[in-house]
């Protein structure tokens, strides 16, 4: 049993280098691949995923959604791993996820912490050791198997936003899925750049706008209007 990490990617040439490197560290040969999956960089994350030894491809279609699909469909392992690349799972993560696959958990995502001391942080990655429809978000990694990603036919192509969110709520139903107690270490670089307050508004009205069914174009353009990032 071995696994396909699959990260997608935009303008991250500073930061893909050392999640590569340090996947390769922890995983030993648990590791079919890393493919990362580009949405058209214009700068050099390509080459310097390649460079630390990634398989670095370049999606047909940019989007984070279609980008982790075409990344999928590239691999050869028997659990995919999605991974950001501003997230850096526990040491442990390719044990875990194997172990919780061979006691039935056929997808899950670990804890957040925040790469910052603020404590509004620490409040915020507190919370999603529940399982809460706020916290399947892709920045606390997403394991699943192969077989039921097939079965599920994978992330929504068309979702410019909110994505996983979709994903997991369709791919988990009647199984069974895993929140491990340990935590992924996430980037503060949203909150550092906006406020805190702005952040969890601009959240809690792309959630609100989702649930009453707002156009996907609706919900990108309110997003990139609330924050800057990126």
């Amino acid at each position: 049993m071995n696994i396909s990490v699959i990260i997608p990617t935009y303008c991250e040439q500073e930061a893909i280098g050392k999640l590569i490197t340090y996947l390769k560290l922890h995983a030993g040969n648990r590791i079919a691949e890393i493919i990362v999956s580009d949405g058209q960089s214009d700068d050099n994350t390509v080459e310097e995923a390649a460079k630390n030894g990634a398989v670095a491809v370049t999606a047909p279609v940019k989007g984070r959604a279609a980008q982790m699909n075409y990344g999928a469909s590239l691999s050869t392992g028997d659990i995919l791993y999605f991974v950001h690349a501003d997230s850096f799972p526990p040491p442990s993560f390719a044990d875990d996820i194997i172990t919780a696959v061979k006691n039935n958990f056929e997808l899950g995502r670990y804890r957040t912490k925040f790469d910052s001391p603020k404590w509004y942080l620490k409040i915020n990655a507190w919370f999603t050791r529940f399982d809460w429809f706020i916290c399947m978000g892709g920045d606390q990694t997403l394991f699943i198997t192969r077989s039921l990603f097939d079965k599920t036919g994978g992330f929504n192509s068309a979702m410019k936003i909110m994505e996983e969110y979709e994903f997991v709520k369709r791919a988990r139903l009647n199984q069974h899925y895993k929140i491990f107690s340990a935590a992924a270490l996430v980037s503060a670089r949203k909150y550092d750049t906006n406020s805190w307050w702005r952040v969890q508004m601009a959240n809690r009205k792309i959630v609100r706008m989702y649930k009453q069914g707002a156009t996907q174009q609706e919900m990108a353009d309110t997003y990139k209007s609330m924050l800057q990032y990126r």
